[in-house]
C-alpha cells in the first residue's frame, strides 16, 4: 500500500488539482482511481489555461464550435465541460461506493464573477445543469459577494467547493453560509442528504508572502529563522480547530439529523514553492479526519514516492496561536496578508482567464484559416 493509500485509511481524501483532455482519453486517470490512488479531481482557469494552451487535444472541438458561431466564453465552457463530465463519471464509482461522500470533480465560475452574487448564482445555476452529474462541484470564490452566493447555491442543492479561502476569520464565514443553505432547505422542506460542500483552504501562499516579509526584515537570530514556511501550517492548524467546533455545535447537530453531509476542510495550494522545504511538507503536516487534500500532479507522485502518511496535524491549536502571535508581535498582520492573498488570487485566476480566451480566439481564427484553406486548395 503507498502513502496516498494509506491518507484514506487515516480519514484524509486526495484529491488531484489538475485535468487534461489528455489523462481522460489516455486513460491514466482511469487507472489512477482503479488503483485507489485518487478519489476527487480539482480544476481553476490556471488549470485550463495550460491543458488547453499546452496541447492541440482541443482543437478538433474548438474548430467545431467555432464553426457553428459560438464566443470564446461559450467555446470554453463546452470544452471543460466535456471534460468535467468524463472525469465526474470516471469518479462515480468512489462517489457511489462512499455513499456519495466523496468522488467529487469542481468546476468554477467565471473569475469575472467574483464580486458579483447574482451573475455567480445564475452561472452556478447554468453550470450544474449543464454537467449534470451528482458527484459535480461548482467552484465560488469566499469573497464577501461570494459569501452570499454559496448560501444560495446550497439551498438551490448545488454542491459547492468554497475556493480562495485564506484567513480563519474568513473561514468561520464560509461554515456560516453553508450552514444557512442547507436550513434554507429543511425550511423548505427540501432534501439536504445529496448536497455537499468543501471549503479550499490555500496553504502554501500564505507562506511565500510571509516568508518574504520575514526576509525583508532583514532579522537573522535563530528563533525567527525557525518560522519561515510555518505560518501556512499554523493557519490551517487554526483552520481545523475551527471547523472541530463548528461540527460539535448543536446547530450541525441538527442539520445532522437531517442528514447534513460534513463541509470538509480542503487543503489547497499544497505544493511546496520554497526549494529549501520538503517537496511534501504541505502533505505531511496536515493530515487529519474529515479533510481533503488536492495536490498537483507533481507533489502527489513525490508523496506516492517517498511520503509519509502518519495522522495529525503539525502544530495543534495552542502552538499555533503562539505562532500567530508571535508574527504579529513582528508587524506582520495575517489579516493583512490574508486580504492581499485573496485579492491577489482573484486577479490571478481572472488573468489565466483571460489569457484562455485569447488562446480560444487564436484557435479559432488559426482553424477557420486553415479549413478555408484546405477547402480552396486544387
Amino acid at each position: 500500500m503507498n502513502s496516498l493509500q494509506k491518507l484514506q485509511l487515516l480519514g484524509q481524501s486526495p484529491w488531484q488539482d489538475n485535468i487534461s483532455r489528455d489523462q481522460l482519453v489516455s486513460g491514466t486517470l482511469q487507472d489512477m482511481v482503479n488503483d485507489g490512488e485518487i478519489t476527487g479531481l480539482t480544476s481553476n482557469p490556471t488549470i485550463f489555461q495550460q491543458a488547453i494552451s499546452g496541447s492541440n487535444d482541443y482543437d478538433v472541438t474548438i474548430s467545431n464550435l467555432s464553426s457553428q458561431g459560438l464566443d470564446t466564453e461559450a467555446i470554453f465552457y463546452a470544452l471543460a465541460s466535456e471534460d468535467i463530465i468524463q472525469a465526474a463519471d470516471i469518479f462515480g464509482s468512489v462517489y457511489t461506493s462512499t455513499g456519495g461522500t466523496d468522488g467529487f470533480v469542481s468546476l468554477e465560475v467565471s473569475p469575472r464573477l467574483a464580486m458579483d452574487t447574482s451573475a455567480t448564482v445564475s452561472e452556478a445555476i447554468q453550470l450544474w445543469e449543464r454537467v449534470d452529474r451528482p458527484n459535480l462541484m461548482i467552484k465560488i470564490p469566499a469573497t464577501i459577494p461570494g459569501l452570499e452566493a454559496i448560501t444560495m447555491a446550497i439551498s438551490a442543492g448545488i454542491s459547492v467547493n468554497v475556493t480562495l479561502i485564506f484567513s480563519v476569520d474568513r473561514y468561520s464565514k464560509v461554515i456560516e453560509a453553508y450552514m444557512a443553505g442547507l436550513e434554507k432547505r429543511v425550511e423548505n422542506g427540501q432534501d439536504i442528504t445529496e448536497v455537499n460542500s468543501v471549503a479550499s483552504f490555500f496553504i502554501s501562499r500564505i507562506d511565500t508572502l510571509v516568508d518574504a516579509r520575514l526576509e525583508d526584515m532583514l532579522v537573522t537570530d535563530i528563533e525567527t529563522d525557525s518560522m519561515r514556511g510555518r505560518a501556512a501550517i499554523a493557519n490551517a492548524n487554526l483552520a481545523y480547530k475551527l471547523f472541530q467546533d463548528s461540527i460539535s455545535s448543536g446547530r450541525w447537530t441538527a442539520l445532522e439529523e437531517q442528514g447534513a453531509h460534513v463541509q470538509r476542510p480542503l487543503w489547497a495550494s499544497t505544493s511546496t514553492k520554497d526549494p529549501k522545504y520538503s517537496d511534501v511538507l504541505y502533505v505531511e503536516s496536515l493530515i487529519a479526519k474529515n479533510t481533503v487534500n488536492t495536490m498537483p500532479p507533481s507533489t502527489m507522485q513525490a508523496f506516492k514516492d517517498h511520503g509519509n502518511a502518519t495522522l495529525g496535524l503539525d502544530m495543534g491549536p495552542e502552538k499555533a496561536s503562539r505562532h500567530m502571535e508571535k508574527l504579529s508581535s513582528l508587524g506582520i498582520s495575517m489579516d493583512e496578508i490574508s486580504a492581499k492573498l485573496e485579492t491577489d488570487g482573484v486577479a490571478s485566476f481572472r488573468e489565466s482567464y483571460e489569457q484562455l480566451l485569447s488562446v480560444i480566439e487564436e484557435r479559432s481564427i488559426d482553424l477557420t484559416t486553415e479549413g478555408t484553406s484546405s477547402a480552396t486548395a486544387p
